[in-house]
């Protein structure tokens, strides 16, 4: 039986598969219809491709979760189904970005071992094509049963591709003698840290999730509490992004250290708050600071690397404890859905 199911899951990402290569194929001839051009540039075919690429994922998953998780939010208080269907919608969005961003990156990459190449309408509708439908695939697959887990791995993927697209496209290639903030100059890295910001609050909410169907309604005040800091540091991240450091020094200064705090309250009250205090999950807490603290002192005092360096560390240990709390909430939180029995998360009744 759980055989069978899984098979016609996979028949039905494969059609999906295909019709949104299809659809790819149809929107690239229209819209890279005219003469030959490059796969980057002003003119360039990856912009184009990338958009009709994004635009078909985000369908994909759309159409991927009303066909599987119709009837989710049954029995659920007002409250519930309001978070659970925006969180729906940051995702949503956030796929059509992973989308964008992967073919952007893929194009840069390409036009680096294939300069020269133009392509046609055909030629650049079959690559339409094929990232619609590496897209859409991966965004229907995502909508039949997400968890946190998957959020949390879309998040690290999503920051590395936006990442590595906004140093290829940098204005400046010396900007890492700074910080990654000099690669605010460009839309690609701000762009990167507003949805980044939003997957940020999306796990949050999942988080939320996971410990109400752990601990039930009596644990709802503090989980709420949990939820808002998440959602504030995904605030405070898109803040980041929003208030580019050559535009506003201050208010990009003041929103990052608001992020890093924000995003340490929630981590030490989320791990309180996991049942059990599961080992794996305290020792990588200890860990992670401990190591948080090395890496600061050996850059302040004895400014063995810049401080580029000292936040790509500071952002990978984070990514490293998030990864942790998520497997570890994984193997503890049940599948079934978990309707509260209460018309507001902050009071009983």
């Amino acid at each position: 039986m759980e055989r069978d199911r899984r098979l016609r899951a996979e028949a039905a990402a494969v059609a999906a598969t295909a019709v949104c290569f299809v659809l790819g194929v149809g929107a690239g001839l229209v819209v890279l219809r005219g003469a030959s051009r490059p796969l980057t540039g002003e003119t360039g075919l990856a912009m184009p491709v990338a958009v009709v690429a994004g635009v078909i994922a985000v369908g994909a998953f759309a159409v991927s979760t009303l066909r599987h998780r119709r009837g989710e939010t049954t029995g659920m208080p007002r409250w519930q189904v309001v978070v659970s269907h925006l969180s729906a919608g940051a995702l949503t969005l956030a796929f059509g970005a992973v989308t964008v961003m992967g073919v952007l990156l893929t194009a840069e990459v390409l036009a680096v071992g294939l300069r020269g190449l133009e392509l046609g309408a055909v030629g650049g509708g079959l690559l339409a094509g094929v990232a619609a439908a590496v897209g859409g695939r991966f965004a229907f697959g995502a909508g039949v049963g997400l968890r946190t887990a998957d959020l949390a791995g879309l998040l690290f993927g999503f920051l590395v591709i936006g990442t590595l697209f906004a140093m290829v496209t940098a204005v400046d290639p010396r900007w890492w003698e700074e910080n990654f903030s000099q690669l605010g100059v460009g839309w690609a890295f701000n762009g990167t840290l507003v949805v980044a910001g939003l997957l940020v609050a999306t796990v949050g909410a999942y988080i939320g999730r996971d410990l109400h169907r752990l601990q039930g309604d009596d644990a709802l005040p503090r989980i709420a509490v949990i939820v808002g800091l998440w959602a504030a540091a995904g605030a405070a991240l898109a803040a980041v992004g929003l208030l580019p450091l050559y535009r506003a020094p201050l208010p990009h200064d003041i929103a990052a250290f608001a992020a890093l705090v924000l995003f340490l309250a929630a981590a030490a009250l989320t791990t309180v708050a996991v049942p059990g205090r599961p080992t794996a999950l305290v020792a990588t807490s200890i860990a992670v600071g401990v190591l948080v603290v090395v890496a600061v002192v050996l850059w302040l005092p004895f400014g063995l690397y810049a401080v580029t360096a000292l936040e790509a560390i500071v952002v990978g240990l984070g990514l490293l404890w998030l990864t942790t709390l998520v497997r570890v909430l994984a193997i503890l939180v049940p599948e079934a859905s978990r309707p509260s029995a209460r018309r507001s998360p902050l009071r009983a009744g």
